[in-house]
């Protein structure tokens, strides 16, 4: 069943009695130390940095983004026993940021390099010390400010304004592009599951605490029917914690252990096979062996945007988009705000209707945030409420600023 309603703009439409997801699951995740979940999290943390600095400094995030950073992969010697980075990791930061306020100067470089390292110093010390920084920022406003005379376009003032009053948004926030957020819920055993390894391979863990050769260049790609689990797991091993080949097998075979211990406990009476480092040619000595945990040591690149979505999880038979959510402006960028948004209302539609919730809101460019052009909540529960699915959807569309100011405090907290 649809129904339809149409209420101060926003465009709403309600569909009922939609089926269930199928048993059968495909779903992906990268692990910390991934580059591109590296390049995810550096770019929101170069975000909430600036955002910092100009809350602090003018009262006010000004207009910035971060989220086309690039991450160019170094190179590097492993040996059983030792090893050593011999090119170093280039950091591109591409993006935008306001580099003045009132005529005050914004440090943004320095605030990004500082960062850059802070960061990789808490995620791969070894890299720490091996990087290239190379700053890509512009102060170019979007296509807009036509010139018809002596008088300057506002557009022009995006990112040099004269005070935080030239920053529109202050009056009115309106959607930066034409775009969408998605969200669904709940996720089903085997995707939890699979979370839950990956942050146990890749995160501090009892079974990383004990083991210092464990990498946390995780990645795993799953299938799942509904009785059996069919996973591809890498895991590498850090190469100056293991002395040998000997040695690497044995610790392959503890995480082989490890997986079947938990999908004992979170997959109760289910088969699980497991393939760990499908690439290893033991005896050729081609192994899964790195000298910092991470690909990002040996020419692998990291980007924004192709790693987990804003759940954590790549899952192509359920609904995505494309968006790179993190470094993105936190104040009225839709590519952030509308995925963070969807995903949480479809967790409470689910647990207000106790079935599978999909919400999809599409923005238009220029136009009202608050004022999606279109909204769709897709929910299998046959009989609902509609006043009070509208009421959710309202609640969150009126909670975009404090969604900003959450971000600004803490960005994108990814489980």
């Amino acid at each position: 069943m649809r129904k339809t309603i149409t209420t101060e703009g926003r465009y709403l439409s309600i569909e009922t009695g939609i089926a269930e997801p199928t048993a059968t699951t495909i779903v992906e995740r990268k692990g910390l130390g991934h580059p591109d979940t590296l390049a995810d999290h550096l770019a929101e943390r170069l975000s909430r940095a600036y955002s910092h600095y100009t809350v602090q400094r003018f009262g006010a995030v000004l207009h910035h983004n971060f989220d086309k950073l690039a991450l160019l992969g170094g190179a590097s010697e492993v040996r059983y026993g030792a090893g050593r980075i011999t090119a170093p990791v280039r950091v591109l930061v591409n993006g935008r940021a306001a580099p003045v306020c009132g005529g005050e100067k914004i440090p943004i470089e320095e605030i990004v390099e500082a960062e850059v390292r802070a960061f990789f110093s808490e995620k791969l010390r070894e890299v720490s010390d091996h990087l290239d920084v190379a700053f890509n920022i512009t102060s170019n406003s979007s296509p807009g400010a036509v010139l018809t005379g002596d008088e300057v376009p506002d557009r022009t003032r995006w990112f040099n304004p004269r005070s935080i009053d030239d920053l529109r948004e202050r009056r009115v926030r309106l959607s930066n592009d034409t775009s969408l957020g998605t969200g669904w819920a709940p996720e089903n055993t085997f995707e939890s599951f699979v979370r839950e390894l990956v942050n146990h391979f890749s995160g501090e863990s009892e079974f990383t605490l004990a083991h210092s050769w464990c990498g946390s260049d995780v990645k795993l790609m799953g299938y799942w029917d509904g009785d059996q689990a069919d996973i591809v797991l890498c895991v590498p091993q850090k190469s100056r914690h293991v002395g040998s080949r000997a040695e690497y097998i044995r610790n392959t075979e503890s995480v082989l252990a490890e997986c079947h211990r938990l999908a004992g406990l979170r997959l109760p009476g289910a088969e699980a096979r497991f393939r760990l480092n499908a690439r290893d040619v033991p005896e050729k000595d081609e192994l899964y062996l790195t000298y910092t945990g991470s690909s990002i040591e040996s020419g692998d690149e990291g980007v924004v945007g192709r790693g987990n979505r804003v759940n954590g999880l790549i899952t192509p038979l359920r609904p995505m988009n494309l968006e790179g959510a993190n470094g993105k402006n936190p104040v009225y960028h839709v590519g952030k705000l509308y995925n963070i948004a969807a995903q949480r209302l479809a967790k409470r539609l689910h647990e207000a209707t106790d079935g599978h919730a999909e919400v999809h809101l599409v923005s238009t460019t220029g136009q009202r945030l608050d004022q999606p052009w279109r909204i769709l909540i897709r929910l299998s529960s046959p009989d609902i409420e509609a006043d009070k699915v509208q009421d959710l959807v309202v609640e969150t569309l009126e909670g975009f600023p404090a969604l900003t100011d959450e971000l600004v405090s803490d960005g994108i907290v990814l489980s």
